[in-house]
């Protein structure tokens, strides 16, 4: 089994008085332009806009909405494979290694390489420092 980590994301107020200027916008858009020219799709058009402005105005305006906040949640996954590992965490450069070894490691890293996912300098760096902990 591994654990994987879930991250979810709300917007800061600023961003809901941003979204809602916007919002706005694009309602004015569809009652003035969008209804006239196209008719039913205009009223699809105005009221999802109007639903899109209505959420970001209570991420901007409401008293229950408490701002910004990431929410991180750990789960338990099972591996494909049928063996057991733990992960480990994450390196202060954000290529996650799951690996026991510096054999796996530096294979999953030149696998990354190859696939275009990391910069030659990037896996010139990374193997050097994996070099370093043996």
């Amino acid at each position: 089994m591994s654990r994987r980590k879930k991250v979810t994301y709300r917007p800061s107020k600023a961003q809901g008085i941003f979204s809602t200027i916007w919002g706005g916008i694009f309602v004015l858009i569809g009652l003035v332009v969008v209804i006239p020219a196209i008719g039913p799709f205009g009223l699809l058009w105005t009221a999802g806009a109007a639903a899109i402005t209505a959420l970001n105005a209570y991420r901007a305006f409401g008293k229950r909405y408490s701002g910004a906040e990431i929410h991180i949640e750990e789960e338990t996954v099972e591996n494909f494979s049928g063996q057991d590992r733990e992960a480990a965490p994450q390196t202060h450069d954000h290529i996650p290694s799951t690996a026991l070894d510096a054999k796996e490691r530096l294979e999953q890293l030149e696998r990354l390489r190859e696939a275009g996912l990391i910069t030659g300098e990037e896996y010139r760096k990374k193997r050097e420092e994996i070099l370093q902990d043996l």
